[in-house]
């Protein structure tokens, strides 16, 4: 039987954590009613704060990563399928920052030199959000966490920390469902086994 995940460790704030700036246009499926700046605090997801002590902006760095970890999230076994009138109620665009951001690498040895493992970003909510609220806590004060999608690892997304307050929208899609993303979304529902319902 396979050990449950540790808490964060007690020494966490003297180790150096394992960031790395990332520097780009990061992609957000959001609610086309919304702003897509949105730090969230509703303590639902991953890396949310457990008690609200921050808020947390997620993006990915392709249009892929953001597809998946929204329209993605059925149990296992369960197909996937999508509506129109799904497609039409998100806008994809980006968001950019004046300054690249400095995420605490979840994606590869970072998590052992921390004492922890990929569960953080595959398992129990609770834990991650532990994890979350001891790195953002951190002397170092890092912007946020850098991981691999859940259902696609090879999509990298992250998530900020409301301290950088320098966010702004770059471009905008649309909703997949605009005709000028025909391409975009056809490359999506076939890279995934998605069925597009009417």
């Amino acid at each position: 039987m396979v050990p449950p995940h540790p808490e964060p460790p007690a020494d966490l704030v003297a180790l150096k954590l394992p960031v790395k700036e990332r520097g780009c246009a990061w992609w957000r499926s959001h609610r086309a009613i919304h702003d897509p700046i949105f730090f969230g605090r509703s303590g639902d997801n991953r890396y949310d704060a457990p008690g609200g002590e921050y808020g947390i902006l997620y993006l990915a760095a392709e249009e892929a990563g953001a597809f998946v970890e929204t329209y993605l999230r059925n149990p296992l076994g369960v197909p996937v399928n999508v509506t129109m009138a799904e497609l039409e109620q998100r806008h994809f665009t980006t968001v950019e920052f004046d300054a690249p951001l400095r995420l605490v690498d979840l994606t590869g040895p970072g998590l052992a030199r921390m004492g922890a493992d990929n569960r953080l970003t595959t398992g129990d909510y609770l834990l991650s959000q532990r994890w979350a609220l001891a790195l953002w806590n951190h002397p170092e004060r890092p912007d946020g966490i850098l991981y691999r999608s859940r259902h696609d690892p090879d999509q990298v997304c992250c998530g900020v920390f409301d301290r950088r307050a320098d966010a702004r929208v770059g471009r905008t899609l649309g909703p997949l469902a605009s005709p000028a993303n025909v391409g975009l979304l056809a490359g999506l529902l076939d890279r995934y086994g998605v069925c597009l319902l009417t």
